[in-house]
This record gives structure tokens, C-alpha cells and sequence, in this order.
């Protein structure tokens, strides 16, 4: 049984296992990649989410995956589509996280562009949103190109989120 999900152009992005935990500390721990984030992340709680992303894999058929170089086949960060609240209403995420020095590559909008496409087309979809941080310029820019457009800003953890959006037209 494959672990792929998704392939682009440049990536494929799979599905996570317990031992991307070394990868995904790259990320974590790095206050620069997590400062639109409640905090950085220790192991026990970079153990926590790979838990949180395989329960999303068996009850909702999706979660977040790991983004790997197709040529090279190393670790990039991770993308996918994900439950989450937006503010008293549950909607299914395109979200991304990428490490630092994979940033201003285009991955993320790759990535999220697969996302979208996978989940109107394979999943069929209405809505696709993305939780930002409202000072998070970089992802607003790859929720806009992936033709989401600012629906709404809401308070989560003491942080003003916008709710980027598409539908499925």
C-alpha cells in the first residue's frame, strides 16, 4: 500500500509516519518558521500532532502530508486538508507549513494547489478555506494565488485569523 497521496510537478506529498517526527522538529522548534503559530513545539507535543494528523487520516480521509522533493525525495514541510474551526463553524483547511529554508520556492502554493484541485475534484468538496494569521503576508499571498479570496476575521488563542475561502463553482 502506497503512502502517496498527491504528486505535482516538483513534489509528492505523502503521508506522514511516527519517524517524520526528526523532520517535522526541524520546523517545530525553529521560532522563526513558528511565530504565526501559539509557540514553538516541543517532541511530546510534535508527537501530539502526528497523532492528531493520523486520527484525521482514519475518520476523515485526509489530513496533513508530508511534502517531499520528487527528485530528491527530501523533506520540504507538510500540506493538506484538515478539519478545523473557524470560528464556531467546522470547515475543511488547505493548510501549509514549510521549512525555513524551503521558503520563497513556490512549494506551498504547489502544494496547495494539488490540495484544492484533490479536494474538489477526488473529494468533492464545496468549500476549501485557510486559517491565517493577519500578519502573516507570506500565506496570505499562497492563499491568494491558490484563488482563495478573505471571507471573514474571527479571535483564536488571542490572535485575529482571516478565513481565507474558495468554492467549487
Amino acid at each position: 500500500m502506497t503512502s502517496t497521496v498527491l504528486k505535482t510537478d516538483r513534489l509528492i506529498l505523502r503521508k506522514m509516519k511516527r519517524t517524520d517526527l526528526p523532520n517535522l522538529m526541524e520546523i517545530f522548534s525553529d521560532p522563526v518558521a513558528m511565530r504565526f503559530y501559539r509557540s514553538t513545539k516541543t517532541k511530546e507535543q510534535a508527537e501530539d500532532w502526528i497523532s492528531w494528523t493520523l486520527r484525521n487520516y482514519r475518520s476523515y480521509g485526509v489530513g496533513l502530508w508530508i511534502a517531499e522533493e520528487k527528485a530528491s525525495g527530501r523533506i520540504l514541510g507538510q500540506c493538506g486538508i484538515t478539519p478545523q474551526d473557524t470560528g464556531g463553524v467546522t470547515e475543511m483547511e488547505i493548510g501549509y507549513l514549510f521549512a525555513r529554508r524551503e521558503w520563497g520556492k513556490g512549494y506551498a502554493t504547489e502544494a496547495a494547489l494539488a490540495c484544492k484541485e484533490y479536494g474538489f475534484t477526488s473529494l468533492n468538496y464545496r468549500k476549501l478555506v485557510s486559517i491565517i494569521n493577519v500578519h502573516n503576508l507570506a500565506s496570505i499571498r499562497v492563499a491568494e494565488k491558490v484563488g482563495m479570496k478573505k471571507e471573514k476575521t474571527f479571535h483564536r488563542a488571542g490572535n485575529r485569523m482571516h478565513v481565507y475561502s474558495i468554492t467549487n463553482s
